[in-house]
């Protein structure tokens, strides 16, 4: 099924990994219709946007860039799509503005409707779709990943957690996993096109349940056969078993990178977050970790990276309550922490309670987990000095002949190079240790 005509679209992402990944399977599905891409709106015929429903602020991105346009699709000269996480709420306050508002977990039936907006130079009336996304599970589709050596492979999707701050069981869905066999054979054609890098991707990986459960798929990726990495995100601390943390140890090819999300400090915010673990758990899981890693590997590998992400001014959340999130995260040492500010999502159990927490307040809280995530990071970024270590390159800086990659423990490296080795694994000595990052010299 092709279009009449030369169609060009543009694709805009927002949100996680999982949203990238779906635009990567969007891609392909429109290299099917022989559309092409353009990285200009103003060059496009369709504007596709995949939403994230987890920050208000993303959706307003959307709404305010529609008004942009809002006129040319008025006159019928451009087409808009509308995907990805979305609440029933935010659909009804922009949706109007699209011409189509697809589920992505209906992907595969797409083109039909894509091609109709086309066939016709008059005004395709608005039409918000009700397919039922359980009928296929469109993570079977191949993508057109936007890199030739790192690939993110999506294993499951939706979330049974329901964090009462979160949306995404409402805009996913529940958790549906992918059958084992399917993930092992998208990973083995990747491999043999010369990937170096597998990120493994669903709201909630260790949940998985295709037929095998998490550790086993890691041990299944693990035994095929090429030089490369594994990663996953993201975890969610009451599902990270002692088996998994034990199967990462026995695989070589699986990174020492953990990002594992705790969001607060103190039991009583964690129980009104519904996260289902205490802050001794989570602490006894850190320390699981970092003890099993220092024993199974070698040199700075025995240096479990551990990354986590914080919401400040959950509420009701007091100071003596932020303090033990404080205290929390100097304890922990976290190499990378992502800090949000608490905003309430229509839809969610959060959203009931009394938002007391000043944005002022929120942000004077943010900076200091941000003074605290800087020394930390730091300290754990010095151990690498005078270290030979291998890294992955992934593209140039700024300047002239310097070139940026990442160690296995998603640290980043910058180095200056006259040839291009994007896509290939180096030594590099680190020389210098930041807070974000290292720099080096290439070795080999």
């Amino acid at each position: 099924m092709k279009a009449k005509q030369e169609i060009k679209y543009h694709l805009s992402v927002l949100g996680c990994q999982m949203n990238k990944s779906d635009g990567e399977r969007i891609r392909s599905v429109l290299d099917e219709l022989s559309f092409k891409e353009t990285k200009s709106k103003d060059d496009a015929d369709l504007l596709i946007y995949v939403a994230c429903s987890v920050r208000q602020s993303a959706m307003d991105k959307i709404y305010g860039q529609s008004a942009q346009w809002g006129k040319l699709r008025e006159q019928g000269k451009i087409k808009t799509i509308l995907t990805g996480c979305l609440t029933s709420l935010d659909q009804e306050k922009i949706d109007d503005r699209f011409d189509l508002v697809l589920p992505i977990s209906d992907l595969m039936n797409w083109p039909s409707k894509i091609i109709g907006l086309f066939e016709t130079v008059e005004k395709t009336p608005h039409k918000r779709d009700q397919s039922n996304p359980k009928t296929q599970n469109y993570l079977s589709l191949q993508s057109k990943h936007s890199s030739a050596f790192s690939a993110y492979v999506p294993i499951m999707t939706g979330c049974n957690n329901f964090c009462s701050y979160c949306v995404v069981p409402y805009t996913r869905g529940r958790e549906l996993s992918r059958p084992a066999e399917e993930i092992i054979s998208e990973i083995k054609g990747l491999i043999q096109k010369g990937y170096k890098e597998i990120t493994l991707i669903g709201q909630n990986v260790n949940s998985y349940d295709g037929g095998v459960g998490f550790p086993k798929l890691l041990e299944m990726v693990n035994a095929i056969d090429g030089d490369f990495w594994i990663k996953f995100v993201s975890s969610h601390p009451k599902d990270a078993s002692d088996n998994l943390i034990d199967t990462i140890c026995k695989s070589e090819k699986a990174c020492e990178y953990f990002h594992i999300a705790v969001q607060s400090g103190n039991d009583d915010i964690l129980h009104k977050m519904n996260r289902k673990y205490t802050v001794e758990s989570y602490k006894k899981l850190v320390s699981d970790i970092r003890s099993k890693i220092k024993k199974a590997r070698k040199g700075v590998y025995k240096n479990a990276m551990i990354s986590t992400d914080f919401i400040v001014g959950f509420p009701g959340e007091t100071e003596d309550q932020f303090q033990d999130t404080a205290k929390l995260m100097k304890e922990i040492k976290f190499d990378m922490g992502y800090i949000s500010r608490y905003s309430s999502r229509p839809g969610t159990v959060a959203e009931k309670l009394n938002d007391n927490v000043s944005p002022e307040e929120k942000q004077r809280r943010e900076h200091i987990l941000l003074d605290i995530l800087r020394a930390t990071a730091l300290e754990n970024n010095q151990v690498y000095l005078d270290k030979e270590i291998r890294i992955l390159v992934e593209g140039k800086a700024k300047l002239k002949n310097e070139y940026v990659g990442k160690t296995r423990t998603f640290k980043n490296v910058s180095f200056v190079c006259d040839k291009n080795l994007i896509g290939q694994f180096v030594k590099i000595k680190i020389t210098k240790a930041g807070i974000w990052g290292l720099n080096g010299k290439l070795i080999a």
